[in-house]
């Protein structure tokens, strides 16, 4: 197991084995998990997805979320045979070898650096609706600091205002389905004259521009999907991650049919999709169609918490990633420190420093700012769920051998299951290699790829010169 950093950390209760203090509980952990698969990808990218693909983008999410869910379980089983604060990166540690351990570990922490600079610029973009003098780098950079503050406190403070954030999106999905429902039935509001579950094949069909087209949304949807896998960061400050984390996974099915295919289903039914533009929340236009006072201020409202929801986890899972990175000799041991209240300060604060790059991207080029770092947050997250199945395939096939025990919440299908989320996701990879303006994450990858094994030879030579051990699992055959 991953060793402790060496300070006043060991003996406290309440504490994990790594320092953390386990101050998240069960009610907390379940909101971070449903708030994991609502965000800025959904309320902000839905927009620019509907208008490629119309209602088709409804199976999209549909078809994705299931490959989701095959990735959540395979990283549940990882998590039941072994929680650790770091999960994946040290799965990928000790199934794979130190190399793609520290890689994953990187690659994670630099998918929320760029997700944090995206939700940011989204969140800039939403006070816009309100004051539409203050300049996006303005809202930007207040909110960072103010999600800065929060993180630094302790993580009990972030559990609880993750936990708000995430119930207030789940309220506001739940209402805005409920609303929708009644316009399609009662045919009230402005919109009521047009909605129809018709709208869904009516302007074209399902398939208005082809599957081609359809298909090539997949990238973008997969972007929706990112934190999802937040939870398995959080086993090692789960008060109870044997209950809790099986929980909150097994909830993931329903979570992706109620606030995707659910909510996406009922707007295309209420506004035809051929009203929807890129740049704009399709659940804003939606309500401000509807015509309901306050309506589109109030949604405004839920998908502005939304993104600072992600922004707020980004934070907490890049201070962990890079403690975990400390720990194990492959990043300076600054990283490794806690702070007086458990909480790996000086990584989040390097972090949310970079996090800053977002600031000066919607100073200079505000209205592009989104796109170019959700291209990049995505490839980091598709090469971060590939770690999770290539270590969930080596782990079975260790129990398979009797080298390893089982895990108390084995994956069904197991590594069969695992297998074709990874054909999935090279597919998507794939539709990005064709696309000429998402490709541009590629070569962002291909410069990471080579800083990656630039870092890994420096690591090793310093590992020879010094005599320390850089990565603490040789992997498992």
């Amino acid at each position: 197991m991953t060793t402790p950093v060496e300070s006043d950390e060991t003996g406290r209760p309440g504490e994990g084995d790594e320092g953390y203090a386990r101050g998240l509980g069960s009610r907390q952990i379940q909101m971070i998990a449903i708030g994991g698969a609502i965000g800025v990808g959904l309320f902000m990218g839905a927009g620019a997805n509907i208008a490629k693909a119309g209602p088709s983008i409804i199976l999209m999410y549909a078809l994705a979320g299931v490959v989701i869910f095959f990735i959540m379980r395979a990283l549940g089983e990882l998590l039941l045979y072994r929680p650790v604060s770091g999960s994946f990166a040290e799965y990928a540690r000790e199934f794979l070898g130190p190399f793609f351990g520290y890689a994953t570990a990187w690659t994670y922490w630099l998918m929320w650096v760029v997700t944090g600079m995206a939700e940011l610029t989204a969140a800039a973009i939403y006070i816009h609706f309100w004051f539409p003098q203050i300049p996006q780098w303005v809202s930007s950079l207040v909110f960072l600091l103010v999600l800065f503050g929060v993180n630094l406190i302790s993580v009990k403070i972030f559990g609880e205002v993750e936990f708000w954030f995430s119930m207030i999106k789940v309220t506001a999905i739940i209402g805005m389905i409920v609303i929708g429902l009644g316009v399609l039935t009662l045919g009230f509001s402005d919109a009521g004259a047009t909605a129809a579950p018709g709208n869904l094949v009516s302007q074209g069909g399902v398939f208005p521009h082809g599957i081609g087209s359809s298909l090539m949304t997949l990238q973008g949807v997969m972007f929706a999907y990112l934190a999802v896998e937040v939870v398995g960061v959080t086993a090692g400050e789960s008060q109870n991650p044997e209950k809790t984390l099986p929980k909150a996974i097994n909830t993931l099915p329903w979570r992706i049919i109620i606030f995707y295919v659910g909510s996406l289903t009922v707007l295309l039914a209420v506004v035809r999709w051929t009203e929807f533009s890129a740049g704009v929340s399709p659940f804003v236009y939606a309500f401000e169609k509807i015509g309901i006072p306050l309506a589109a201020g109030i949604v405004n409202f839920v998908v502005l918490t939304a993104a600072l929801s992600s922004c707020n986890s980004g934070m907490y899972s890049t201070g962990r990633m890079l403690r975990a990175l400390a720990v194990n000799s492959e990043a300076p041991k600054a990283f490794g420190r806690l702070n007086s209240r458990r909480t790996p300060a000086f990584g989040i604060s390097v972090s949310v420093a970079l996090m800053g790059i977002g600031v000066i991207l919607n100073y200079l080029v505000p209205e592009k700012a989104f796109g170019y770092v959700t291209s990049v947050g995505t490839a980091a997250g598709i090469w971060t769920w590939m770690m999770i199945l290539a270590s969930h395939i080596r782990y079975r096939r260790a129990v398979e051998a009797g080298r390893l025990p089982a895990s108390a919440f084995p994956a069904p299908g197991g590594a069969v299951l695992s297998w074709v989320a990874l054909a999935f996701l090279a597919f998507v990879t794939c539709l990005i290699a064709y696309d000429h303006e998402a490709r541009v994450c590629l070569y962002v990858g291909a410069l990471w790829a080579v800083g990656l094994v630039g870092g890994w030879q420096l690591l090793k030579r310093r590992t020879v010169t010094t005599g320390e051990e850089a990565g603490a699992y040789a992997p498992v055959e």
